[in-house]
């Protein structure tokens, strides 16, 4: 690799794409370029643009590109951030790069066609405040590059082999899914927290972000020659999980059950597979790198979106039985009637739960990963699948009241935003940073 590659974002897709060209873009075979405002819709199959008294019609994509990078810029109206999470909101965003757009089933799909290292200050800025420490968002450039070019690199290989790759198991008595890949065809990767958050040029681009990234021009993490496939999570709660007990079941020996502190306690060092052990762990409030509550260090990580969340070290969530069975019957559309259980049956490393039995009167099911205990759990998500489960207000052995007690903000694995962000402000290089997150890995030069 000797150049920095492009990378393709899936935006957002709609029935309908208003948007606007700040600046020149060229369409091939198509003179003069196209500046104004646009619409983008689906008319007898095929992809029509109309705008400033044009219309063009075309079979089923097409990408417009910008004459000048540097100044040119597209913005897509109505993009919707957030999705699924208690911050969802849509705002317009701007982008640089070029736009290209494709008939997806019945919609229409944005994608950003844009340099990486673009990508990155762009990700960055959005992933984190921009006045996080310079060693912090080094380490963050660094961790996002290798994930990203990490997952172009599965997506040839699985596209070579022809390979189904699977996301979900299901028997009578278990559902398991994780979410990985399952809808990045036409694009590498997309735009919202699903994958790493990018919203273009919407949010002004910090220097100090821009010298991050360029100081670490073409460095990632790498373990046996291949590049990592590096994962951040906000808060891990005092110990990261395993890459494998959040989604395919391959092992990473860079991922691993990382404890998040620079002196551990027995209590960090307790195994948290086991149930009695987990219990403890997650009921105590002990030590950690990202326990903490210094405002100064918390907006560096956090938006003003996110700093509405403050308990996220230890929280606590409180439902009725009423409220538990109608938000798991929706989440899941699985009719378990009156829920009379919810079992811990496997917890990772850090304490998370990979499989949870859900008992009702009319159905009992194990469902995992930990993204999708969270999603049956929540209007959103839970802030993350390291809970215990107290119940309460019995009637006739039905309990009228449960209340979840977690630990952590994120699935955990990786590198752990807030305790990396209190590295910084103690002045850990941003190689020491990666180290202490990601063991046994190597940061190298790709170009």
């Amino acid at each position: 690799m000797e150049t920095s590659p492009t990378i393709h974002v899936g935006i957002i897709k709609k029935k309908r794409i208003d948007f606007r060209l700040a600046g020149k873009f060229n369409i091939t075979g198509i003179t003069p370029p196209l500046l104004g405002i646009f619409t983008a819709t689906i008319e007898k199959g095929k992809l029509t643009l109309t705008g400033n008294n044009q219309l063009f019609a075309f079979e089923n994509e097409v990408t417009l590109v910008p004459c000048n990078l540097s100044a040119d810029y597209f913005e897509i109206k109505e993009v919707v951030i957030g999705i699924d999470f208690h911050w969802e909101q849509a705002e317009d965003q701007k982008f640089q790069g070029a736009l290209k757009l494709v008939i997806l089933d019945d919609g229409i799909q944005v994608i950003n066609l844009l340099p990486i290292e673009n990508y990155l200050i762009s990700v960055i800025s959005s992933e984190m405040n921009a006045s996080s420490s310079l060693q912090l968002l080094k380490a963050h450039a660094i961790i996002s590059r290798s994930w990203l070019l990490a997952q172009i690199d599965k997506q040839k290989e699985l596209m070579q082999s022809k390979t189904v790759y699977q996301l979900i198991h299901k028997t009578d008595e278990e559902y398991i899914r994780w979410y990985d890949r399952e809808d990045h065809t036409l694009f590498h990767v997309c735009a919202d927290d699903h994958c790493q958050r990018y919203q273009g040029i919407t949010r002004a681009n910090n220097p100090k972000v821009v010298e991050a990234v360029q100081e670490t021009m073409g460095q990632v993490l790498m373990y046996d020659k291949k590049i990592c496939d590096a994962r951040f999570s906000k808060s891990c709660g005092g110990v990261a999980e395993r890459f494998e007990n959040c989604w395919e079941p391959v092992p990473h020996p860079y991922l691993t059950a990382v404890i998040d502190h620079l002196q551990p306690t027995a209590l960090h060092q307790m195994d948290l597979t086991v149930e009695e052990n987990a219990q403890q762990f997650i009921h105590a409030n002990p030590e950690a790198l990202c326990n903490t509550s210094d405002e100064k260090i918390l907006t560096q990580v956090l938006n003003n979106y996110d700093l509405v969340a403050k308990d996220f070290y230890r929280w606590q969530v409180t439902y009725t039985q009423d409220e538990l069975s109608a938000l798991i019957l929706k989440k899941s559309g699985i009719g378990f009637g009156q829920i009379l259980d919810l079992i811990p049956v496997e917890r990772g490393a850090s304490g998370r739960l990979i499989k949870l039995k859900i008992v009702g009167t009319k159905k009992t099911l194990v469902v995992g990963k930990e993204l999708e205990i969270r999603r049956w759990l929540s209007e959103s998500h839970l802030y993350s699948s390291a809970f215990t489960v107290e119940k309460s207000d019995f009637t006739e052995k039905v309990p009228g009241k449960f209340t979840l007690h977690g630990a952590g903000w994120g699935h955990g694995v990786g590198l752990c935003q807030i305790g990396a962000a209190v590295m910084g402000e103690k002045g850990y290089t941003y190689t020491e940073i990666l180290m202490h997150y990601f063991r046994n890995a190597e940061i190298r030069k790709e170009y």
